[in-house]
């Protein structure tokens, strides 16, 4: 006999699997304004936003753009801060190969590629997953590649007070590969470091501990 658990769960043979319940939420009135406005540049560009095809893109796309854009909602120095302890550890903690993608400000045209972190601890440690997510905040906001290397170093110089930070993100830009100079083969890379990290000793060791997977 299955317990009454179990069938509640959907495990009997009679009784269907709860399915995948998807819930996204979004600002209704910020998705009907998007909406309009979506409308009116496919009738613009010559489309007919009724037909088939396009009949429900301008709603997607108001969805798709606050989730895009999701960061201004959130401080990333209040993520920073709840996971903060202390710590009697001075050597290099280095998060690399995060996963970035963001809206380039001038086109709206995204960018992505990967971000390398590092800190040196002055008696307080982050925890790990932290230095991901603050990096997602600022990525998900619109954005320059080079004020978005800045903003992660100095969120964490701010709220974790290390010895020093390093920054490097490396990134293709779809502005540059799909109009303007075309170039689809091209990377940008921007960095930015304090602290102990603008010695050449310790920048060499960060530069090539993120190197060693490349």
């Amino acid at each position: 006999m299955l317990s009454d658990d179990l069938r509640a769960n959907g495990a009997a043979e009679d009784v269907p699997p709860k399915l995948y319940e998807r819930r996204d939420v979004y600002d209704q009135p910020t998705t009907e304004g998007l909406s309009d406005r979506v409308r009116e540049i496919l009738s613009i560009l010559g489309e007919d936003p009724e037909r088939e095809g396009l009949e429900k893109t301008p709603e997607r796309v108001a969805k798709a753009y606050q989730f895009l854009t999701h960061g201004y909602a959130l401080d990333p120095k209040d993520i920073l801060q709840q996971a903060l302890f202390e710590e009697e550890y001075d050597e290099m903690i280095l998060v690399k190969d995060i996963e970035i993608y963001s809206l380039c400000e001038h086109h709206m045209l995204p960018f992505f590629g990967r971000a390398h972190v590092a800190y040196i601890p002055d008696g307080k440690i982050v925890g790990l997953s932290k230095i991901p997510r603050t990096v997602e905040v600022f990525a998900r906001r619109l954005q320059v590649q080079e004020r978005l290397t800045q903003e992660i170093r100095d969120a964490i110089d701010e709220v974790v007070e290390p010895l020093g930070t390093a920054v490097v993100i490396e990134a293709q830009h779809l502005c540059m590969m799909m109009r303007g100079a075309e170039k689809q083969r091209s990377k940008t890379t921007t960095s930015s470091m304090s602290g102990e990290f603008e010695a050449h000793r310790t920048r060499d060791e960060f530069m090539r501990l993120i190197g060693a997977t490349h």
